[in-house]
């Protein structure tokens, strides 16, 4: 037997035991934050508490509700044909609503593409959501009237801008915060990673909030991370957290949190909502093809707007003649989200050439006579057909 031969026969071999300890970590139960559990009931939890009003419990059923109702109401104007594709948030009203309302006047958010909720909660009218989906412009809002930038179509660019930002705050000496949205298949991206590592090591007051949904249009959680998301802030350097993210409570009281933290110069925060994408990741998409039915009857039974009126109706903060008169408020709104779409102007088609330069560039000036001369064409089109019709009637 030769050395190298010993030398491997005496090497344990431990490939299985790093397989196991992986698994191991995997299938561990982390913790959750939860102050109200499915039935309605409030649960303690040591180091998170919050306490409202009838009125402030109140509010927060009003805005997840009518942010339901408006959300399902665009999935209707999508399949109606009015609108090109639409990214709705059934499921996740408790996650956004919760984060959005711990928000100060002064904070800033950057979010993606589904934070309905929250643009909600910062005050964007929702008429003006729609125009990017159906194609009329390029976001609708101004981003610095509410704080609330324009919606992100590439996956997880926004952590990088957030975390810019956040320094900028810090240098200016502000007590603001920033709020980052992310998805769980978002937090796979390149830019999320070199996010959490500026944030850190410049102690940005900034908190990552993850909407954990479950699924990365097909992709399950287990194929993003070996362990729970809120565990790879460790890594980084600054405090994750995972939080029911059916529980609009919990959302409220651990985004509160983590914004005095950043707000107080102790850096970053990764908050994990734990929750689920009970629709189809946008309208394109269809979930059954890759997921099981009972997987989404087993968190209908979580809904966080059931759950929160289980409470009011257990502690008797509301009565049937709230809920009715929260449906018709539901059905005002719908109803003028309708009227809004349908009046959108069509945007001028040349438009689109006007802002790729600030000073104008031949190549530009060059595809905008092409594409002039293209919609020409369907002009002249028209025009010979409306003349053949025309001598045809004689």
């Amino acid at each position: 037997m030769t050395v190298e031969s010993s030398a491997a026969a005496r090497k344990p071999r431990r490939s299985g035991k790093r397989v196991s300890a992986a698994k191991k970590t995997q299938s561990a139960e982390p913790q959750l934050v939860q102050l109200l559990a499915p039935d309605g009931t409030r649960v303690h939890h040591p180091d998170h508490t919050i306490e409202l009003s009838a009125d402030e419990l109140r509010g927060l059923y009003r805005d997840m509700f009518l942010t339901r109702r408006f959300d399902a109401e665009a999935t209707a104007l999508q399949r109606q044909g009015e609108l090109g594709l639409w990214a709705s948030l059934l499921g996740q009203e408790a996650a956004q609503i919760g984060s959005g309302r711990a928000l100060r006047d002064d904070d800033y958010v950057f979010p993606t593409y589904r934070e309905h909720g929250v643009a909600w909660c910062r005050g964007v009218d929702p008429t003006n959501l729609l125009g990017m989906f159906r194609g009329v412009n390029h976001g609708g809002w101004d981003p610095r009237a509410n704080n609330f930038h324009l919606y992100t179509i590439v996956i997880g660019s926004q952590a990088l801008h957030a975390t810019g930002y956040a320094m900028g705050v810090a240098k200016d000496g502000a007590d603001s915060a920033v709020v980052a949205y992310f998805g769980d298949g978002a937090s796979s991206q390149g830019d999320v990673a070199e996010a959490f590592t500026f944030a850190a090591v410049y102690n940005a007051p900034v908190v990552f909030f993850c909407q954990n949904n479950q699924w990365a249009i097909s992709e399950p959680t287990e194929k993003q991370s070996r362990v729970p998301i809120y565990q790879r802030a460790q890594g980084f350097g600054f405090p994750g957290v995972r939080v029911d993210g059916n529980d609009v409570l919990a959302c409220l009281a651990v985004t509160r949190w983590a914004l005095e933290r950043a707000r107080n110069g102790e850096g970053p925060t990764l908050v994990e909502a734990f929750t689920y994408r009970m629709g189809a990741h946008t309208t394109s998409d269809d979930p059954t093809r890759y997921r099981l039915d009972g997987e989404r009857a087993a968190w209908e039974a979580k809904d966080p707007i059931l759950r929160l009126r289980a409470h009011l109706q257990l502690e008797g903060h509301a009565d049937d003649a709230f809920f009715a008169a929260l449906e018709e408020e539901s059905d005002v709104l719908a109803k003028r989200v309708r009227e809004a779409v349908r009046a959108m102007p069509d945007p001028d088609h040349m438009a689109m050439f006007d802002h790729v330069y600030a000073d104008g560039h031949a190549l530009v000036d060059e595809e905008r006579a092409q594409f002039a001369a293209y919609q020409a064409s369907f002009a002249d089109t028209e025009g010979n057909a409306d003349g053949d019709r025309a001598e045809g009637g004689n």
